[in-house]
């Protein structure tokens, strides 16, 4: 599928953030060709009248120019988008934005894409910084379905392995976790040594949009009776939470989108 690239002058690169814990969000690129069906993101389709999800991607052509500037407090790149997503091969817009931001500032890189290992010379320039790989396990059928356009899940945990080599501060992102698809244990023993610590997020089946929320129905209907029962989804993040402990892994915490974040200690 071939994406339309808008091309677009910002005020600020720096938009504070409503995520617990962080101050700041940077998004050189708004809009995903990854594309995949649960995103979270999809919400911006309201305002933003370029067609389906991920056949767009909206770049911010300043943005190297506006990333020189310090902030206070923490800085996640990005929330509305992948940093690494297919275009930054060609365009490099997210080097140059790591190239001239203040090397002061606190930042936190998540992806889906091994592309962010070409950067570790720009991210050792930081003086906090920490580089994240969200990794769900998804393959076959659930890859297909949910994610096609994706790195694979080998060669995230091998960018994961690549960074953490490097001397960085890495995470993973455990996200979305879907009942009986997603496989928590897997994924932390296919990544154990690699990351400092992990973050756990349940499918937020609401924020993922009708599309998705049908396609799950259809395809996977007890995965959906789990997370739209009450009595079911209490039951089952009470096993989640029992199986995390169980893991002996430093958790920065676990978004259940019934109650918020909810830090786990092992």
């Amino acid at each position: 599928m071939k994406v339309r690239v808008i091309e677009r002058r910002a005020k600020s690169i720096y938009t504070r953030s409503k995520i617990p814990g962080v101050e700041w969000a940077v998004n050189q690129y708004v809009g995903c060709a990854f594309a995949c069906e649960y995103c979270y993101a999809k919400f911006l389709t309201r305002w933003k009248d370029y067609g389906r999800w991920g056949s767009w991607v909206e770049v911010k052509t300043n943005a190297p120019d506006l990333a020189r500037k310090h902030v206070s407090g923490s800085i996640v790149m990005s929330t509305v988008s992948d940093p690494y997503q297919p275009i930054e091969a060609e365009l490099k817009l997210t080097r140059k934005v790591l190239r001239y931001m203040d090397k002061r500032n606190e930042l936190s890189v998540l992806t889906k894409s091994p592309l962010a290992t070409r950067d570790i010379d720009l991210f050792k320039e930081f003086r906090t910084i920490e580089v994240g790989l969200t990794i769900n396990g998804f393959r076959g059928r659930e890859k297909r379905l949910f994610e096609p356009l994706t790195p694979v899940h080998e060669a995230r945990v091998n960018a994961l392995k690549e960074l953490r080599e490097a001397g960085l501060k890495t995470y993973v992102f455990v996200s979305p976790i879907i009942p009986e698809i997603t496989d928590v244990s897997a994924i932390v023993e296919d990544t154990r040594g690699f990351a400092d610590y992990y973050f756990f997020e349940v499918l937020n089946l609401r924020a993922s949009g009708r599309e998705f929320q049908e396609l799950l129905r259809d395809e996977y209907p007890e995965s959906y009776e789990v997370l739209t029962d009450g009595s079911a989804f209490e039951e089952f993040l009470w096993e989640l939470k029992k199986e995390i402990r169980g893991l002996h892994v430093k958790a920065g915490g676990i978004e259940t989108h019934r109650g918020g974040w909810e830090f786990i200690e092992p």
